[in-house]
């Protein structure tokens, strides 16, 4: 198995050192699902949810996540993205979020690619949650990777793009 990088000889938490690092590009992309009632899907889709635009305001509260991922998440690097993109798929069923982050540095983005998914998804929730508490967020991960010296990573169970 191999060595954590967050842990220093002697155990202890920190922050890795990406100082010798090659700046490449970098993308992560990051899933993750809200299931709700057929009623609470259709107010979303024909715009009655009295607090606005859920899917608008989720979009922007994933792309705003993503810049603060460091602010979050103890031992992630502040970095400088290029891009986030955030795709909800409303169906019957619920909403699928899709979030995509870019960067040229000398750390990936899968992190803020996860946090933009999760924090769309909890946006969804606060939104429309009078018209249905039992929502369930679910399946959040990692679809794919790209840049860095670990190279490429894509989902192995065909769920990736």
């Amino acid at each position: 198995m191999s060595r954590l990088t967050h842990l220093d000889d002697d155990g202890s938490a920190h922050m890795v050192d990406v100082s010798a690092k090659a700046v490449t590009a970098r993308q992560a992309v990051a899933t993750g699902r809200i299931g709700m009632s057929a009623e609470a899907a259709a107010a979303i889709a024909q715009g009655l949810v009295k607090k606005g635009d859920v899917l608008a305001v989720a979009r922007v509260a994933g792309i705003m996540a993503a810049k603060r991922t460091a602010d979050l998440i103890p031992l992630c690097h502040p970095i400088a993205l290029s891009s986030v993109s955030i795709d909800l798929d409303l169906d019957e069923g619920g909403v699928t979020v899709t979030a995509t982050a870019k960067t040229a540095g000398q750390t990936g983005v899968e992190m803020e690619a996860l946090t933009a998914a999760t924090v769309a998804l909890l946006t969804v929730y606060d939104m429309a949650k009078a018209l249905d508490k039992g929502m369930v967020i679910g399946d959040v991960r990692l679809l794919t990777k790209t840049g860095g010296k670990s190279g490429d990573w894509i989902a192995k169970d065909g769920r990736a793009p």
